[in-house]
């Protein structure tokens, strides 16, 4: 079989290289000349790091077994996390069960509320239970309303904004069921996250490497013009000129295999037809964008600090220097700061100077010393697709695997529920769908 794989982030990665495993002639083609999609890395301080933060948890079973098929498997490192909250201008640990009882910017009661809500998630696996319910609507019952207003309502309006009052429960429960999972040794455990020594760059480099051993082609650098459709059916890609004023290049393909955003995928392939072209049309995402900061000295003892308050303009600040060696990045402090916004948001739009201006009064509440000074070096990474908002009743809008052309696979981030967007999910996904496509073709063969 000839398969197109179109996107090589890590859900095309592995869609490809299920499809080489198998036999099969497989082309990669990623428009951008860095492999990886979000987990693309770059170099600092002599070492290697991702655009965007990156860990594993516990039960990201799928990752950790491609690293370890790609003999990468010694130096996936477990490590016990050191997260806390940013309320006001104090930072309060949540690394164990007792922090919380610690947490006094709500009443023991609510706290007493809110770990025990956690906990009853944590114990039902069954998460269609939940369908068709508001996580807004199922904290607030559960949790109280204080619970909701000064902990999980600040964190929805944060990834979400003003979607926040109506994101699906499926999805709040798959965060932290998942969480959870990363506890070993039960609820009271410290949480472990999992992280590749040298980067998840050397997994991407590891994946092209295994395709290319397989006999399949990966071709960074190369943006598709469109998907060839005749009667109905894929079958191929053109390719934009490989040099300026050359000729489009076309691939053949059985199949064809997207693992781009939705809109991008109605731009290259029209003949989708009305329906499903409205059901990716129909999909809203926000930016997921990062201001990453090199500091010549630490900014706080914790990995993963959420800020709850309402004027915050970034959601959290991942001190990956916490987690890691700062001899990694060659003595270097480094961090990000996250944040989602809606389009048209002005983070959208800034770079790292401008959206500097805004966060240096909040990034000293992290810790007032901060100064300028300590800044060695700064970067702005945006995605325009990062993160799909997942509404209630969300389920009845994903847009199916199979498009109605045939041939024609969509394995993207708004496929993904109840989970959220992430590296395992993502490429369980590509390889889910890369079996798909070859069992559909040898039905039609047969």
């Amino acid at each position: 079989m000839r398969a197109v794989v179109i996107g090589a982030g890590v859900g095309g990665l592995a869609a490809a290289h299920e499809l080489a495993k198998q036999g099969h002639e497989v082309h990669l083609v990623e428009a951008s000349p860095v492999l990886g999609g979000q987990v693309r890395t770059f170099e600092v301080g002599g070492g290697r790091i991702e655009h965007f933060y990156h860990h594993l948890f516990r039960s990201d079973t799928v990752v950790a077994g491609l690293i370890e098929e790609l003999g990468l498997g010694e130096d996936l490192e477990w490590i016990e996390s050191r997260v806390g909250m940013l309320v006001g201008d104090r930072v309060f640990r949540f690394t164990g069960a007792l922090d919380l009882l610690r947490f006094t910017p709500v009443s023991l009661v609510t706290r007493l509320r809110l770990g025990l809500s956690a906990l009853w998630l944590r114990r039902v696996a069954d998460w269609e239970r939940y369908e068709g319910m508001r996580a807004a609507e199922w904290i607030t019952r559960a949790a109280g309303r204080e619970g909701y207003e000064r902990v999980w309502g600040p964190l929805l309006r944060a990834k979400f904004g003003r979607h926040a009052p109506d994101i699906a429960m499926p999805w709040f429960w798959s965060k932290i069921y998942l969480r959870f999972a990363s506890r070993e040794g039960g609820p009271l455990a410290k949480e472990q996250l999992g992280y590749l020594r040298g980067s998840f760059g050397r997994m991407v480099d590891a994946l092209a490497a295994a395709i290319e051993e397989h006999g399949g082609t990966v071709l960074p650098g190369r943006p598709v013009r469109r998907i060839v459709v005749e009667e109905g059916r894929a079958t191929g890609v053109e390719l934009e000129p490989a040099e300026p004023g050359g000729d489009p290049e076309l691939l053949p393909a059985d199949v064809v295999l997207a693992t781009v955003a939705s809109p991008v995928l109605a731009r290259l392939a029209p003949e989708l037809g009305e329906e499903y072209r409205a059901l990716l049309d129909g999909v809203d995402y926000q930016w997921a964008t990062v201001l990453m900061l090199a500091l010549d000295r630490p900014l706080s003892e914790i990995y993963w600090l959420t800020a709850t308050d309402a004027d915050c303009p970034f959601v959290v600040a991942v001190e990956q220097t916490n987690f890691r060696s700062p001899a990694e990045y060659g003595g270097r402090h480094v961090v990000y700061f996250s944040n989602y916004a809606d389009p048209g948001d002005p983070v959208t739009e800034e770079d790292a100077a401008q959206v500097l201006d805004r966060y240096e009064p909040y990034i000293r509440r992290i810790n007032p010393a901060f100064d300028r000074s300590w800044i060695e070096e700064m970067w702005m990474f945006k995605d325009r697709s990062g993160q799909p908002i997942v509404r209630h009743r969300y389920r009845e809008t994903i847009a199916p695997h199979r498009t109605p052309v045939e041939g024609l696979y969509l394995a993207n981030n708004t496929q993904l529920y109840p989970e959220d967007r992430g590296q395992n999910y993502t490429m369980r996904m590509g390889i889910e769908v890369a079996r798909m496509a070859v069992e559909d073709r040898a039905a039609r063969e047969r």
